[in-house]
Parts: structure tokens; C-alpha cells; sequence
């Protein structure tokens, strides 16, 4: 066996502390890090089925919208307004679309939020009577005095309805009003059980297709402006700012694309509203988009604004609230500086990424 001398092993250290310090030198090569992508932000989205104002968020669904900004959305639907509103007090939802009326409602009793428009429904809410009457009611709508009025009390419609009766010198107090829901309003009519009715579209469309009907004078013949609200839980949107402000910034994504793409977004409004239960006419369709003015960023910030004093929307959603309080549906009118926030359409004008997002395809567009 050979002899290991003390010379060697030296050696072999020397050569060990070398080669240490060259891997010490050398740069570490770890292994890649996973970066785990950010949960979406679950957020509850209410709406009515089958309406108009509710396409962008249909659009935003079959586009994978929502995922892009960081939410989930889980969708609550009600037949109307006022058990829609009602079902916030529980939690029930975050964030949705409805009418002025239940909107303006749901203020006074639940604190919700109005913090943007859906679209203008002035011209679809609407007086309609039998197309052999209306020449001679719309020449001498004096003859209307006595008559039934079917519709839907404590509404649009109804809104709409005295409007058009004040302008003609009529108070609600000359017609007998029968309320019914819309479905029964529409059944009476093709059925020859009424002849004058207060709706709001689609069923104006499906009065005109189904039953002879003429729209006699809508909300803006009577100026009287109706919209449509996007509207929050206070408590959500205090804890959930950002959150709030990315659905609305979805939400005006929808009407930009909807607008620069009126082909596709036809078809989706058929689609959509058949999926409620509405088979829509491409007639019927054509005129929601005709009839039913939406508004963009700039537009809808433009429309709160309170730099001069009470913006258009406190002005439009008063006269409303007012009518809500005479027909003793609320006690009282609530302020509208109290419920009508622009703070979350202001922080998606303020953000370049949001904003970027929201106003896309609003070049492309045609005027909202």
C-alpha cells in the first residue's frame, strides 16, 4: 500500500479550498419561481332578464371580460324591480342594473347606490292604444277620459303615463287606472280585454307585432326623462371600492363593443333575450337599439357632474322620486346627492389601465 504522506493530503485540501471558491464565484442558477396568478374577486351581479340595458353584461360574459379585470361574477336574476332591491338587504348581490323607479326605491329603504346610467328609456316606456283608435285619441286625447289604463302601477310605464296625461291637460284621476303585471297587460290587449295600456320594450314591440298597437306618446314626448340605474350596496362598495369601479368599467366595455359591432351585437341581443324567455323580432331588436340611447365615460361623468350645482341626474331622478312619493309608493322623495354617487365612474376615469379598458372600442362606435 502506498504511504500517504502529510505533503499530499496539504495538497489535496489546497486544491479542495480552490475549487470552493470558484463555485462560490460562480453565479447560482435556482430553480424558475412559480408566481401564483391573483384569485378574481368574486362579485354579485343582479339584473332582469330579457332587458335591454342588461346586454353588456351578457356581451362581457361570452367575451371572458370579467376575468380580465379581476372579477368572478355570479349572477342574480329577478322578475323585477322591486323584489330585486329587496334581496340586497340579505347580501343577495354586490352590483347590478335596473329601473329609476325600483332604483329610487330601494334609496329609501335599503341605502343602495345609483353610480352610473344603463341607458336613456325615455322613448320605450309608452301610452300605447289600438292602431283603429289612435288617430282620434292623439287628435282629441280628451276622449280618453273615463277609460281604463292598463298598467303597471308604481313603474316607468306609469311614470311615462301621467306624464303624458298631464301634457294633454288629463289628471291621473280622469283615467282608471287597473294595475297589472306587463305579461297580464299583454294578454288582455291581444285578447280585446283593453284598449289603452302604459308598457315599456320589449313589450311595446311585442304590442305592435301581436296586437295592432301604436305607441300614443312615450316618456319623451311628455318630456319626461326616464333611465335606467347601475347601482351598489353601500356596504359593499365602501369595502370593495376597486372592485365596483372595474364593474362599471365592463359594463361601458359592453355598450363600446355593442356599438362598434352592431351585426354581432344583434345577434347576441337575440340570443340573450331568448335565454330569458323573449323571442325577439330582428324589427323588435333593430328598435331597442334605435330607440334606447346608452351612455359612455365621459358622457355618463358629464351627466353627474355637480360643478355648476345638481347634476342632470339628480334633476332626472328627483322628478321621479317625487312621482314615487305622490303615488305613496315612498313617504318621501330621498335626496339625491344622498344615493346618487359618482365617486367609482370618476375612479375609472381616473385610471389609464380601467379607462383604457372601458372606453376601447369607443372610437370605433358609433355616438352614444
Amino acid at each position: 500500500m502506498a504511504e500517504i504522506r502529510g505533503n499530499g493530503c496539504r495538497g489535496g485540501r489546497r486544491r479542495a479550498w480552490l475549487l470552493a471558491g470558484v463555485l462560490a464565484l460562480a453565479p447560482v442558477v435556482a430553480p424558475p419561481l412559480r408566481v401564483k396568478a391573483a384569485e378574481p374577486e368574486r362579485i354579485g351581479v343582479s339584473y332582469q332578464p330579457s332587458l335591454y340595458w342588461a346586454l353588456p353584461f351578457y356581451i362581457a360574459t361570452q367575451k371572458g371580460w370579467w376575468k380580465e379585470v379581476g372579477l368572478e361574477p355570479t349572477f342574480a336574476v329577478f322578475p323585477a324591480g322591486a323584489p330585486q332591491v329587496a334581496a340586497a338587504q340579505a347580501g343577495s348581490w354586490d352590483v347590478g342594473g335596473t329601473g329609476s323607479v325600483p332604483a329610487i326605491l330601494g334609496a329609501a329603504r335599503f341605502g343602495l347606490l345609483t353610480i352610473g346610467l344603463t341607458n336613456d328609456e325615455s322613448k320605450t316606456n309608452a301610452l300605447m292604444v289600438r292602431a283603429a283608435r289612435h288617430d282620434a285619441i292623439l287628435k282629441d286625447p280628451k276622449q280618453l277620459a273615463g277609460q281604463k289604463l292598463l298598467v303597471t302601477t308604481n313603474s316607468t310605464a306609469d311614470y311615462a303615463a301621467r306624464a303624458c296625461l298631464r301634457k294633454w291637460g288629463l289628471g291621473p284621476r280622469e283615467m282608471r287606472f287597473v294595475n297589472l303585471g306587463q305579461a297580464q297587460i299583454i294578454s288582455a290587449m291581444i285578447a280585446d280585454a283593453g284598449d289603452v295600456v302604459g308598457v315599456w320594450a320589449p313589450n311595446t314591440y311585442t304590442l305592435e307585432e301581436k296586437a295592432s298597437a301604436q305607441v300614443l306618446c312615450s316618456g319623451a314626448d311628455a318630456d319626461a326623462m326616464v333611465p335606467g340605474a347601475l347601482i351598489t350596496r353601500a356596504d359593499f362598495a365602501k369595502a370593495h371600492p376597486d372592485a365596483v369601479a372595474k364593474f362599471l368599467a365592463v359594463y361601458l366595455r359592453g355598450w363600446g363593443w355593442a356599438k362598434a359591432n352592431p351585426k354581432e351585437a344583434h345577434d347576441m341581443a337575440k340570443r340573450f333575450y331568448a335565454e330569458g324567455g323573449v323571442e325577439a323580432s330582428d324589427h323588435a331588436i333593430n328598435q331597442e337599439f334605435a330607440l334606447r340611447p346608452t351612455y359612455a365615460l365621459d358622457a355618463q361623468l358629464k351627466a353627474m357632474a355637480r360643478a355648476d350645482g345638481p347634476s342632470q341626474v339628480d334633476g332626472w331622478f328627483s322628478r321621479i322620486g317625487t312621482f314615487m312619493a305622490e303615488v305613496g309608493t315612498i313617504a318621501q322623495a330621498p335626496d339625491a346627492k344622498g344615493y346618487i354617487d359618482d365617486a367609482f365612474m370618476k375612479r375609472v376615469a381616473a385610471d389609464p389601465k380601467l379607462r383604457a379598458f372601458a372606453t376601447e372600442f369607443d372610437a370605433a362606435a358609433a355616438p352614444h
